[in-house]
């Protein structure tokens, strides 16, 4: 499958991107790629240089937009729809040390609370009923 991405370029930590058509399998980093589409600087505040005809044709014959690139396609119209959500999980992000060690102690709690409760229902099913003594019998 064919998809349109970003591919790094630029200097250390002064990063630009040029929108590259390239092959799944193939890393952004190895250079291989089939087409540039367009490049991107996010450093300054002039918007992605893209072929937007092209990209068009590509996605309209089945090639996939990566996340950021789909986001910088609905920046410049080329495609309609609400962006995507690109960031990195909130909940892993918002939830501090303290959240995680009371949520792994809570799930270990539930864990030997169901053992337990296992251990009773064995126990039970594999007891042997007594045999009952007739009342007016003495022994």
């Amino acid at each position: 499958m064919l998809k349109i991405r970003l591919q790094r370029v630029g200097r250390k930590h002064d990063a630009s991107f040029r929108v590259v058509l390239t092959d799944s399998r193939r890393a952004a980093q190895s250079g291989g790629f089939l087409e540039i589409v367009g490049n991107y600087n996010p450093c300054r505040d002039t918007p992605a240089q893209l072929k937007t005809e092209r990209i068009a044709q590509l996605l309209k014959n089945g090639a996939q937009a990566s996340g950021t690139v789909h986001n910088l396609l609905v920046d410049a119209k080329v495609i309609p729809g609400p962006k995507r959500d690109v960031s990195p999980s909130i909940k892993k992000r918002q939830k501090g040390p303290e959240e995680t060690v009371q949520t792994q102690a809570q799930a270990e709690q539930g864990t030997r609370q169901e053992a337990a409760q296992e251990k009773e229902a064995s126990a039970e099913s594999q007891a042997v009923p007594e045999p009952e003594k007739p009342e007016g019998v003495a022994v």
